[in-house]
């Protein structure tokens, strides 16, 4: 907790903006590293874009885990788009600021979108559990109207717990300290540098993250252990096979998505651990959305097979003309 009187605050600069300090020194090394995140960037838009074209043009793509699949590609889109163009600016023009209003915006979006994910996730293996454990009542549980409900209070959700943070995050004051030494505006970070009394905001943000995103990762992981159950109380290798197929893409992606995350808020912030920290918080970031069109359509039966009869009238149409 800081506290500074006012007396205080008027021998200090009041911050207007932040250096995004990134991967430290990369002068020798900006064009390479535009052009890298410029791929990086493009692939994973137009791969979420595919997966999202194909499930809504595709009628037997019309089910529950589709459609929740297709509510995560565009999430993943509006990740990278939140973090990867301001990346790819500081890359070209070396110029590393970030205004203060732009900075809160960031962090705004970028945890409303971690936050929502997380809600999106446990929906997608409550998902999994009816359809492996009870799959007699999965039609008529997991029905349309479920389906948009449950999507509708993870966007609700995720923005309800994160406009409350940022709202508090907008009353503080930033002076003196305006180095970030990260490659996007985060809420941890940004609460470090300001020379306001925190606590209020760091209690909130305890109470939120408990409420909200430690249960849905709890209650991700209960339905996950009662399918691996399921699964395990089949006889039949064959049918452990098949069960655990339905479910191996989502779980890659949860262990994926989870396992940085953790990692990110759980490490200690200084020495070595602060560069880790920063890896990790590019695994889910920028590799996550990138990777996840590659699991769900390489791991996917129905995808990839719509995939190869697309590519197939593509080089029929292609060999006519």
């Amino acid at each position: 907790m800081k506290l500074v009187k006012p007396s205080e605050l008027q021998n200090t600069t009041v911050i207007g903006e932040f250096i995004l300090l990134g991967f430290g020194n990369t002068k020798n090394l900006n064009i390479f590293l535009f052009v890298l995140f410029l791929i990086i960037y493009i692939v994973t838009v137009s791969g979420n874009i595919l997966i999202i074209t194909l499930v809504v043009a595709e009628k037997r793509l019309h089910t529950p885990m589709y459609f929740y699949l297709s509510n995560l590609s565009f999430l993943e889109i509006c990740y990278t788009t939140t973090i990867l163009p301001k990346m790819m600016a500081t890359f070209l023009t070396g110029n590393k600021t970030i205004s203060l209003w732009g900075c809160i915006l960031q962090m705004h979006i970028f945890c409303t979108l971690a936050a929502t994910e997380c809600y999106l996730l446990a929906a997608m293996s409550y998902d999994r559990y009816l359809a492996i454990c009870r799959p007699f009542h999965y039609v008529l549980i997991m029905n349309n109207k479920t389906c948009f409900l449950l999507v509708t209070i993870s966007w609700i959700n995720g923005s309800f717990l994160i406009t409350i943070l940022t709202s508090l995050l907008t009353q503080l004051t930033f002076c003196n300290r305006y180095e970030i030494d990260d490659f996007f505006c985060d809420f941890t970070p940004l609460v470090r540098l300001s020379c306001s009394d925190t606590w209020m905001i760091e209690s909130v943000a305890l109470m939120t993250s408990s409420v909200g995103l430690l249960s849905t990762f709890f209650i991700t992981v209960s339905f996950y252990a009662l399918i691996i159950r399921a699964i395990l109380k089949i006889p039949s290798l064959d049918g452990k096979k098949k069960a655990f197929s339905t479910c191996s893409s989502h779980l890659t992606v949860v262990s994926v998505f989870y396992g940085s995350l953790m990692f990110v808020y759980i490490l200690p912030t200084t020495g070595k651990f602060e560069d880790m920290k920063k890896g990790f918080s590019f695994v889910y970031t920028v590799l996550t959305p990138i990777v996840n069109p590659f699991i769900y359509s390489l791991r996917n039966k129905d995808i990839k097979e719509i995939l190869r009869k697309e590519f197939f009238k593509f080089g029929k149409f292609s060999d006519y003309h």
